[in-house]
């Protein structure tokens, strides 16, 4: 199973899909179906029965995994979009980087 190069809490922006364009943090990464769940992105309504234990019944919102192609890293920096790539520091630590893209 490859290891994802976006994770939790990461500013993410959608490049595909019925929400392109839009921007939000990950909330859950599904790596072994390769999906990302993103604040305010992929919204589907559940109609979900009455039961003991649940506090929503009835029509609810909430966000579905979107594939993990379909979003882009956003450098925290420059608040621009691109690839991920590794940066290995001057005492030997790894470090995520986003490489330069042409994306907003």
């Amino acid at each position: 199973m490859a290891q994802a190069r976006i994770k939790r809490d990461d500013q993410v922006l959608v490049i595909s899909g019925k929400d392109k364009g839009k921007r939000g943090a990950v909330i859950r990464v599904l790596l072994s179906d390769n999906r990302v769940v993103v604040e305010g992105v992929n919204i589907v309504t559940r109609h979900v029965k009455a039961q003991p234990g649940i506090a929503q019944t009835g029509m609810v919102q909430g966000e579905a995994p979107i594939s993990l192609s379909n979003v882009m890293l956003i450098d925290p920096e420059t608040g621009k979009a691109g690839r991920t790539g590794q940066k290995v520091l001057e005492d030997g630590t790894k470090v995520r980087m986003v490489k330069s893209g042409k994306r907003s």
